[in-house]
């Protein structure tokens, strides 16, 4: 009898035994889909703020209002309005200058130079809309303009990768600014030789893309144009740099630069 018992207790202490090593390994695999559960969302949680982080500048553009705005666009939101995409790409240095007068570089570079255009106006419109301008692109006339906006809704100087409001264009003009315009059917190399002219001196300077225009580089000041049919690398730079350097500030209602 006794030999029964005992065997009895022995299987029950291995039954015990049995569970006790199976409630220890249950609980191990439980906490280790914790741990790994907890490493993945982890993970998770960096890679969204990896991607948010990455997406705010490209080098390529920015957001508009100003906020953010790449480095390289040069933006200064306090002189003006941001409406439009900025541009933070990294121009081409460009070549040293061999023409510094306006004339002959204009000429050289076969470009339009068209000065003492007639005025078109500069009445204010309080409905944002786009200007009826005679000339392309625009060298004056009416234009946007509020109170409640900095530079009284004058597009801000700096760099745009897309085309803004012209009618805030013209009111950048009308306070002294240089505006330097392009195709957007350019070669990106191209493109990145004019920003690198613009990246030199931006001070009073915008740049941005303009289809609706009969030039594949242009400039514009307050009724004054420099048109140029074909971007003919250092020389069409050079007269770019002369019209900047003859024109900037020189608007009706200049603004500090």
């Amino acid at each position: 009898m006794a030999d029964r018992r005992e065997e009895k207790e022995r299987l029950r202490e291995a039954r015990l035994a049995a569970e006790k090593q199976d409630m220890r390994s249950g609980r191990q695999r439980l906490l280790l889909g914790y741990i790994l559960a907890g490493v993945l969302t982890a993970a998770v949680v960096v890679g969204i703020v990896i991607v948010i982080a990455g997406s705010g500048d490209d080098g390529g553009g920015g957001a508009a209002g100003g906020e953010g705005a790449p480095e390289n666009a040069f933006i200064d939101p306090n002189l003006g309005v941001v409406a439009a995409d900025t541009d933070g790409r990294e121009g081409t240095p460009p070549p040293p200058v061999e023409q510094a007068r306006l004339g002959k570089a204009a000429k050289i570079a076969g470009c339009d130079l068209r000065l003492d255009l007639p005025d078109e106006g500069s009445s204010h419109f309080s409905k944002e809309q786009e200007g009826n301008y005679e000339t392309k692109p625009p060298t004056s006339g009416d234009h946007y303009a509020s109170q409640t906006e900095n530079g009284s809704g004058a597009l801000s100087e700096g760099a745009y990768i897309e085309t803004p409001p012209l009618s805030r264009a013209v009111h950048a003009l009308e306070h002294g600014r240089v505006e330097i315009q392009y195709s957007p059917d350019l070669p990106e190399e191209d493109q990145l030789a004019i920003k690198g002219a613009f990246d030199e001196d931006p001070n009073g300077l915008l740049l941005f893309p303009n289809a609706d225009m009969p030039y594949e580089v242009a400039a514009t000041a307050w009724t004054n144009l420099l048109g140029c049919k074909t971007f003919d690398d250092g020389a069409t730079l050079d007269a770019i740099r002369a019209f900047r350097d003859t024109f900037r500030g020189r608007g009706p209602e200049p603004v500090a630069l």
